[in-house]
């Protein structure tokens, strides 16, 4: 049982990962404040969790 609650967060962690990873690369590829400013407002709990600050 506590492999496969391993198995799940490793896999929890890496799609948190990558959403992130996605998110930043979309945050420098964009030319406007606006969208600049929704992609810190959406990464921002990406980031915490990845971090498992929250």
């Amino acid at each position: 049982m506590n492999i496969l609650m391993s198995i799940i967060t490793v896999i929890y962690y890496l799609l948190v990962a990558y959403t992130a990873v996605i998110l930043i690369y979309n945050l420098i590829k964009t030319k406007t404040w606006e969208k600049e400013a929704l992609y810190i407002i959406v990464l921002l709990p990406f980031l915490l969790r990845l971090f498992r600050l929250k």
